[in-house]
């Protein structure tokens, strides 16, 4: 498994810039946890276009194929 990355900190502003006036912790990890692992699955499906296409490096126009697939 991938080491996660996003920090709390983020998770809150996001909550934040939409709306929320407090956040609490657990909030702040559910949200990490679900974005973490959604993101993860994406990462992974644009890993496998590029790979598909010949090239090791993932591309923009990959993460955005992978998103909508």
């Amino acid at each position: 498994m991938v080491k996660r990355a996003l920090p709390l900190t983020s998770m809150e502003r996001v909550l934040k810039k939409c709306g929320a006036e407090r956040v609490s912790d657990k909030a702040k990890e559910a949200l990490k946890d679900i974005v973490e692992e959604r993101a993860e699955e994406i990462a992974k499906k644009a890993i496998r276009v590029a790979e598909h296409t010949g090239r090791k490096t993932v591309k923009s126009q990959d993460i955005k194929l992978a998103y909508k697939g």
